[in-house]
């Protein structure tokens, strides 16, 4: 689906279950990675995750339009639109907008299992972290004497 067939599409379901334009533009937005779709108050576009529309298809994204749609012209009238308004959920069960999207699992960054030992220079007390540190910012905890980096494992 393209960004215009998606435009045509919001149009179409604002009109048919809203009975009002919608005005703006509709668009996929490669970037969002863990929401279904974002209503965008400055400009009043919506930005839809397409990878959402690959894996769940169709329906999915159509109950996102609406859930979408649904912030969209409550804003635009002055209304509650935020996901706790009374407003906003009075209208979501009206069109059968759901509340929440299927979620996509996100490939989170493997983090390094290297492990920093910091050895303080009098005291030999040792000190394993998992993040860098700068050795002349802290000091021994147990004596306040100088750490060195003795090891990264």
């Amino acid at each position: 689906m393209t960004d215009q067939e998606l435009q045509l599409l919001v149009e179409e379901l604002s009109l048919h279950y809203f009975e009002l334009p919608f005005l703006h533009k509709a668009y996929f937005n490669s970037r969002l990675r863990t929401t279904g779709g974002r209503y965008l108050l400055r400009n009043h576009n919506i930005e839809f995750n397409k990878k959402s529309y690959e894996i769940f298809g169709l329906e999915e994204l159509r109950g996102i339009i609406l859930h979408e749609l649904c912030h969209y012209h409550l804003h635009i009238r002055g209304m509650g639109y935020k996901h706790r308004d009374a407003d906003f959920r009075a209208l979501l069960k009206k069109v059968g907008a759901p509340r929440f999207c299927s979620t996509i699992e996100v490939n989170k960054k493997r983090t390094s299992n290297k492990t920093y030992i910091y050895e303080c220079v009098d005291c030999k007390q040792r000190y394993p972290r998992k993040k860098r540190m700068s050795v002349t910012k802290y000091r021994c905890g147990k004596c306040r004497g100088r750490l060195i980096e003795i090891a990264a494992e």
